[in-house]
């Protein structure tokens, strides 16, 4: 390179550099452009290092077949090509993934998590190690230049220090080239680092806000791309959450209104009745009904496992239930009627419902009744402190459509009496050893504050049962009603 004039050197890089730029569009656009986003940058460095070590190539083998210059300068001056080439690369590359990213965030482009990962680390790794190779060899190739060009000058003193000035000039020259490569390369890979963080925190930030309107634009196949694609993941997965919460509260709202807001007013009656479910929704239910001949029906169900399924169970029994009403002559015709289109509905679901019905005819002081499978009732007398089972025989709802249920009939009841008609949830809570409720603490709960109005002895059962239970979580839905008979 000593021979060839520096303004002919300079103008033959130029022109080499030139010649690859102009065929560097056309290619762009075929080779990178037209290929998927997340490969883009790889293929922006592999062509644009391509054409650099072309030029580097046709310059060289110019300078060997036009000035002869030797082929071990041209191999040196080819070396810094590669070094160029290798830091211009890299920044268009990170150009490219740069643009891409900032067209994904714009588009809000959502893909899955990358099948196959390229690890950030190990690209990080790569570029670590290929620019320190690149610079160590670069300054060697420099340093053992200029240690052959020492050799050949005079040896006076003046020789020597002009020298050693020219040989510390041209290595902090070189070296600056470098470092200014080196910082625009970290600048460059820094900004889109900061640009994906960004991004993604801002997205995590707004999701701990409870805004799921936004999913992280997926734009490269490294861990950026996997950690984006898992964000969406759970952002779709808590928007079903959401929605499935949404419609669970929904369900809860039309149950509770599904159920008694205020028991009616009959004189010579008490009535207080509650559910209270494990779930948001469950399948226990009670209701008064008024019947023809100023009687009343009180009626508790219990659909077999708790949550939507027996809720939706439920909901058929009541309703059902209601339309029989319509034409009511007796607790039994009206309960096999329910039970025989429930059947028709439901038995392939192997779902069943137990149900405790009850007539109250207050002006002859009557009791009429059918137990389908449920818990009996329980009559307290206070004055005589004894309690009695109204029980029968009787199949859950859901199971034999053609069974014929059977209705019992108790005449005239002691002043003051209390009836109890509750789901197993309540004798089936469970404490932290294990232990059940169980009936001897309910009937206990009943006799202490049996002469209390309805309510008070409704809420007593139910502070009783909560203390029993203590942290232990509910896990039965418990649903009762009392009445007391004046």
């Amino acid at each position: 390179m000593e021979t060839l004039p520096p303004v002919m050197l300079g103008a033959m890089t130029l022109i080499s550099f030139l010649s690859a730029w102009l065929i560097h569009k056309p290619l762009e656009r075929r080779l990178v452009r037209s290929a998927g986003a997340t490969v883009q940058p790889r293929r922006q460095f592999l062509l644009d290092y391509a054409l650099v070590l072309m030029a580097g190539m046709v310059v060289t083998l110019l300078n060997y077949g036009l000035y002869q210059i030797p082929i071990d300068h041209g191999v040196r001056f080819f070396i810094g090509y590669v070094a160029s080439g290798f830091f211009i690369s890299l920044d268009m590359a990170l150009a490219r993934e740069r643009q891409l990213i900032q067209q994904a965030l714009r588009e809000e482009t959502v893909l899955p998590p990358p099948e196959r990962l390229y690890s950030m680390t190990r690209r990080f790794f790569g570029v670590a190690l290929g620019t320190v190779l690149l610079v160590v060899t670069v300054i060697s190739l420099v340093i053992s230049r200029d240690l052959s060009w020492l050799s050949t000058i005079g040896r006076d003193a003046i020789s020597i220090s002009v020298a050693m000035e020219a040989v510390v000039y041209e290595l902090v020259f070189i070296m600056v080239v470098l470092l200014i490569m080196v910082i625009n390369l970290i600048w460059s890979y820094a900004g889109n680092l900061r640009l994906l963080f960004e991004t993604e925190t801002g997205i995590l930030e707004n999701v701990t806000r409870g805004d799921l309107s936004r999913l992280v634009p997926v734009a490269t196949h490294d861990e950026f791309g996997a950690i984006a694609g898992y964000t969406n993941n759970m952002i779709q997965g808590l928007r079903h959450r959401f929605q499935l919460i949404s419609a669970l509260n929904m369900a809860e709202e039309v149950q509770q209104n599904l159920l008694p807001q205020n028991p009616p007013e009959i004189p010579g009656l008490e009535l207080a009745g509650t559910s209270l479910y494990c779930d948001r929704v469950g399948g226990d239910y009670y209701d008064y009904v008024e019947l023809t001949g100023h009687r009343l029906g009180v009626v508790v169900t219990d659909a077999s496992g708790h949550g939507v399924g027996s809720a939706l169970h439920m909901t058929t029994a009541r309703a059902f239930l209601r339309f029989g009403i319509r034409d009511y002559t007796g607790p039994a015709r009206l309960i096999s009627e329910v039970n025989r289109m429930l059947t028709r509905d439901s038995y392939e679901t192997g779902r069943f419902t137990t149900l405790f019905f009850l007539e109250i005819h207050p002006a002859e002081k009557s009791l009429r009744w059918v137990r389908a499978g449920h818990d009996p009732a329980l009559l307290y007398d206070p004055a005589a402190d004894t309690f009695e089972t109204l029980s029968g025989e009787g199949m859950a709802l859901g199971v034999m459509a053609d069974f014929e249920f059977r209705e019992y009939e108790r005449r005239g009841w002691p002043p003051d009496a209390v009836v109890f008609i509750g789901t197993d949830g309540i004798h089936e809570t469970r404490n932290a050893a294990g232990e059940m409720f169980g009936n001897e603490r309910l009937r206990a709960v009943i006799r202490e504050h049996g002469a209390e109005p309805a309510e008070a002895v409704r809420d007593a059962i139910i502070v009783a049962t909560e203390a029993f239970r203590g942290d232990t979580p509910q896990e039965d839905d418990l649903t009762l009603v009392v009445v007391r008979l004046g």
